[in-house]
């Protein structure tokens, strides 16, 4: 491997064609891999010898490596149609996918925060609140004192178990709907995560993380893992920015004539 990479090297620094073998050994890929890169747009297309053989150029190198290094920042869709619109000259349309996928990084930060935020909430008010009034056997509430102890209309709770934010049991002699603490607690997130202007359903996958844990204290666990992945998430979307940038200074830098003649 070690030889190969070196030898791709010595071909791309001294400018020299070429093979889809040469590119492929030097990423770990399959020649086959590199074929399907260009037929799917990835990368510019190839030129021909005249007996049919696909030659690349140290251009198709960059393309090749600026699209790797989006990939884990963009992902697979979003890597293929950026690369797609730069090899068509549609470089606005590249920026702007790359914006979306900020955006919705972005997005994803302002989501941790609002969960962060509604638990810190729930720790406070649940230390110092009693709970709503239980029924008989003190292992849960009615859903008229839940609606009252948060300030919502019942008809509120019942929307919200449609949608699954709260999950209540039923009276198997009344019928009536028992809200057990773990209903309660995902009750008091939904009101939190509503107050900051979230929709039902993107609270319902959130408290779906909840019950998944076993609860808030083991959430904590999870919420640093999300910082992690959303820190991991914006350092690759840097490192696709620089091979993507290097990328497009080299199609500058061939120019347009000599573009034309290479594939």
């Amino acid at each position: 491997m070690r030889d190969t990479v070196s030898t791709m090297v010595r071909n791309l620094q001294s400018g020299e064609r070429l093979r889809p073998v040469d590119l492929a050994r030097g990423h770990g890929l399959s020649t086959q891999a590199i074929r399907n890169y260009e037929e799917a747009g990835i990368l510019p297309a190839a030129g021909r010898t005249p007996h049919g053989y696909r030659i690349y150029t140290p251009l198709h190198a960059g393309a090749l490596r600026a699209f790797l290094a989006l990939v884990p920042g963009h992902g697979h869709q979003t890597a293929t149609s950026i690369m797609r619109a730069v090899n068509r000259g549609a470089v606005d349309e590249a920026f702007r996918l790359i914006d979306e996928s900020h955006a919705q990084l972005l997005d994803d930060r302002r989501t941790l925060h609002a969960v962060e935020s509604a638990l810190s909430e729930l720790g406070r008010t649940g230390a110092s609140e009693p709970e709503p009034t239980a029924v008989p056997g003190a292992d849960g509430t009615f859903i008229g004192p839940l609606a009252g102890k948060l300030g919502i209309r019942p008809a509120t709770l019942r929307k919200w178990e449609r949608a699954g934010l709260v999950r209540p049991r039923r009276d198997p002699q009344t019928g009536y709907r028992i809200y057990d603490e773990a209903d309660v607690r995902d009750a008091r997130l939904a009101h939190q995560l509503r107050k900051g202007g979230y929709l039902l359903e993107q609270i319902a996958p959130l408290i779906a993380q909840v019950r998944a844990a076993g609860g808030l204290e083991p959430l904590e666990t999870a919420l640093r893992e999300w910082h992690g992945r959303l820190s991991a998430r914006g350092r690759t979307m840097l490192a696709g920015a620089a091979e993507l940038e290097a990328y497009l200074r080299e199609r500058t830098n061939w120019g347009p004539q000599r573009l034309d003649n290479t594939y």
